[in-house]
């Protein structure tokens, strides 16, 4: 009974440590969430012909009617798809790390939106479909383990080292925030540059929120000499916008220049090169933050706000 007692003495600690090194909250940390997780990579491939009904009837979803049992026996036998697999669990061994972090992402959840049910976790492999690496529904949240194995993996080598330097598991909580912050933050009526810019800008305020213990590089999903580029020239990149009368600007080349994920961002000068992309984004959420920091405006309210008011209230100034 001592020993029984010493034990949970010690893992109250080094929970309360974990904690504090993170710098949460009590009322957060403390939130009753019990996720569940569901291992269906790892019970698919441990299927066999006989066992296929049992999976099929527990993921109905995952096995459309008009495919027989032949082509997911197939899939089973497929020696990339087993590779795939492998490097899955060699990844992912146990995936408690990952469920611990989870965890306090839901606590961070439920305490800023009390009426958010908790979906059901099921990771899974996409054959690296890494534009839907992440599907969240109202009842469930589909991971794609096999996107997250790191980017110098192998099975990325065709991929745009842009978009590969993203699947780390270090962004698995930051991505599942951006599907969350598409059932949240509406999307802008008013196409002008500064909508969008304010609109990622919220995106990226939401992760401050629900991934306070994050760095702004996973965040926003930069290099760390990325982030101290786009801080060391934050009043040339404002200014530029200013200059050009971007930002009521409804040009659709804007979004693929600033806003869309890129190797670079365009403002056609010769510091293209030595940009990261997204630097509209980046600088929407400077926008927010400012807000959020000069107003006394409540989080619940942000999300449905004109980007004009929170630009005006603002009163942003970049950082010389």
């Amino acid at each position: 009974m001592q020993k029984t007692t010493v034990w949970v003495l010690v893992i109250l600690i080094l929970f309360s440590a974990c904690r504090e090194e993170k710098g949460i909250p009590e009322a957060i940390a403390n939130r009753p969430v019990a996720l569940n997780v569901l291992r269906f990579d790892k019970e698919f491939a441990g299927a066999t012909p006989a066992t296929l009904p049992q999976i099929k009837q527990k993921y109905p979803y995952f096995f459309p009617p008009q495919y027989s049992d032949s082509v997911w026996i197939a899939k089973l036998q497929d020696s990339i798809q087993m590779e795939l697999r492998q490097a899955v669990d060699s990844t992912f061994t146990d995936f408690k790390e990952q469920e611990e972090e989870l965890t306090l992402l839901f606590k961070h959840i439920t305490y800023y939106f009390p009426n958010y049910q908790v979906p059901t976790l099921i990771t899974l492999t996409t054959d690296v479909d890494y534009e839907n690496r992440i599907i969240l529904t109202d009842s469930l949240l589909l991971i794609g383990l096999d996107n997250y194995l790191g980017k110098d993996h192998r099975f990325y080598a065709g991929i745009d080292r842009y978009i590969a330097k993203g699947l780390e598991k270090e962004y698995l909580q930051s991505d599942i925030v951006s599907a969350l912050s598409k059932k949240i933050i509406p999307y802008p009526e008013n196409r002008s540059f500064l909508a969008q810019m304010v609109y990622y800008g919220k995106e990226l305020y939401l992760k401050d929120l629900l991934l306070s213990w994050q760095s702004d590089e996973q965040k926003i999903g930069y290099e760390p000499n990325e982030l101290v580029w786009a801080e060391a020239n934050e009043e040339q990149i404002w200014r530029y916008f200013i200059e050009r009368e971007l930002l009521f600007s409804t040009d659709t080349k804007l979004g693929p220049r600033f806003l869309d994920p890129a190797p670079f961002s365009k403002f056609r000068l010769e510091l293209d090169n030595e940009s990261p992309g997204r630097l509209g984004r980046y600088m929407g959420w400077k926008i927010v933050r400012a807000f959020m920091e000069r107003t006394s405006t409540p989080v619940s309210e942000l999300w449905n706000l004109p980007a004009e008011t929170i630009f005006k209230q603002s009163n942003y100034k970049p950082q010389k």
